[in-house]
């Protein structure tokens, strides 16, 4: 088993400075502080338990590859971190040790205009990437809620979902191949064949897809070549309202067989959602009372194709019920999908008083038919911990996304958020909220859901349920685990993955 380990001695300190730099390496409190947690409710009475003993910031595939050497050396945890965004803990050290922010490689390598490739360093996000982009007519079109802080590399270790995936896909499906450097310091490169611009391959095994959700167990990656689309001359968003949840849902099931390949996103809110952004969202626009739920969409692609999709969509909306809300709040409500990821968030106790509070949301993958089973067992349960701990815990409704890769329909990133009182937080209602989000994950699990579609499963609540849903194939991870990370130092404790050294 990995020892925690809270200081390094002065002799590796100074071998991490000639690697990287004298200002490149930080053993002071803030900077260890301040990487020791994720924007995820986090368990502040503890804080100091989750501080890594020292921080470094490389800036070459060389400089991580002598890092993770000198880890192995001394048999100390090494934990990468990219942007920070990770709503599930990948990135909070268990153990302590080295962290390895990689923030400082952000450049962008190569445009390739023909091949309509980009070759780039893991820590760049897409926002930067598709300002350079703009200039050739080329976007990346990975577009998660956190578009404008997480960065590519640690999109590829949580395996990131992006919102217009109807038309694009998610992270996995975006990313061509990658550098990686191993828990050994050995490099690899991993990709689809032999060229760094193949999209499919029919050689070998596709080893690419083993380091996507892998929440940095397996290696840190250095050099990311990523697939480009032509801009999109025209993008729609219309929301719709209805007069109750089950109307919606009935005619999100219409959507599905809709056939709009330029369809990039459809999303269900459903009553609490829509009553907690009348109730405290003054970025939302008032509606009449009669608009219980609401599915929002998405149509990208170029003006001709567009133009048509409209006018089948609206067409089939209003056939099931719903009623147009307009550009404005169309418009308005889409393009601040970015923004509310970072605002501070406010919720209410229980006898109405606004409460500062954090935001968390469990993203579980759902069938169609499973939604309206979720929907009451999840209300339910957060139901009972608020009702316990009135200032702890709120209900901010649930989302459903289209969760399907290049078409709208299929299963659902099912969300719900949760506000979460960290500045009153102890022990007892620490592990009520992780009782609660064990119960959320048990729940998905009973209809043949996954505990996660887009930020993985490594926090307490969920990480204990992953033999359950994976079986056989959480056996293999830690064979894998332990034969790339013989020294087990690439962040432990994530993923139950100590089991495979015991």
């Amino acid at each position: 088993m990995v020892e925690k380990v809270t200081t390094v001695s002065e002799y590796v300190i100074e071998r991490l400075r000639k690697i990287v730099g004298d200002e490149n390496v930080h053993v002071k409190p803030h900077h260890r502080l301040l990487r020791a947690r994720t924007p995820t409710p986090f368990p502040m009475h503890v804080w100091d338990q989750h501080m890594p003993a020292i921080v470094v910031l490389p800036s070459t595939t060389e400089e991580v590859v002598e890092i993770v050497k000198l880890a192995n050396e001394y048999k100390i945890p090494i934990v990468p971190r990219g942007g920070g965004t990770g709503l599930n803990d990948g990135a909070v050290p268990l153990y302590g040790g080295i962290l390895v922010d990689m923030k400082r490689m952000n450049k962008i390598l190569e445009i390739d205009e023909d091949n309509m490739t980009a070759t780039v360093q893991p820590g760049i996000t897409a926002m930067e990437l598709n300002l350079v982009l703009d200039k050739y007519g080329l976007w990346f079109p990975d577009d998660p809620a956190s578009y404008g802080m997480s960065v590519v590399g640690g999109r590829i270790n949580t395996s990131g979902w992006s919102l217009i995936n109807g038309v694009s896909g998610h992270t996995r499906d975006l990313v061509l191949n990658f550098t990686i450097v191993l828990p050994t310091g050995e490099v690899l490169w991993v990709g689809e064949g032999g060229g760094k611009k193949i999209r499919k391959s029919s050689v070998g095994y596709n080893l690419k897809y083993l380091f996507f959700g892998a929440q940095g167990t397996l290696g840190i990656i250095t050099e990311i070549t990523v697939d480009l689309f032509p801009k999109p001359e025209a993008e729609l968003p219309a929301f719709f309202g209805f007069r109750s949840f089950d109307e919606a849902y009935k005619a999100l099931g219409r959507i599905q067989k809709i056939g709009l390949r330029t369809l990039a996103s459809v999303i269900l809110f459903d009553e609490e959602k829509v009553e907690f952004l009348r109730r405290d969202d003054e970025a939302y626009i008032p509606q009449p009372k009669d608009v219980k739920s609401i599915i929002a969409t998405a149509l990208y692609g170029s003006e001709v194709e567009v133009n048509a999709a409209s006018k089948k969509l609206f067409k089939w909306m209003e056939e099931s019920g719903g009623k147009y809300l307009g550009e404005e709040l169309s418009e308005g409500d889409w393009a601040s999908r970015h923004d509310r990821y970072h605002i501070p968030y406010h919720g209410r106790d229980g006898e109405g008083n606004v409460i500062l509070m954090s935001w968390h949301c469990e993203d579980s993958g759902i069938h169609y038919t499973a939604l309206p089973y979720i929907r009451k067992r999840w209300h339910e349960a957060v139901k009972k911990y608020r009702d316990k701990y009135p200032r702890i815990f709120d209900d901010w409704g649930m989302f459903f996304y289209n969760n399907n890769a290049f078409r709208p329909w299929g299963d659902y990133l099912t969300e719900i958020d949760i506000g979460v009182n960290e500045f009153e937080l102890n022990e007892e209602t620490w592990n009520a909220w992780v009782n609660l989000k064990r119960e959320i994950s048990e729940a998905t699990l009973e209809v043949g859901g996954s505990i996660s579609a887009a930020h993985g499963a490594t926090r307490p609540g969920d990480v204990e349920l992953i033999p359950k849903e994976l079986g056989g194939q959480w056996e293999l991870m830690k064979k894998i685990k332990k034969l790339l990370d013989p020294n087990n130092i690439m962040n432990p404790g994530k993923y139950l993955l100590d089991q495979a050294y015991r």
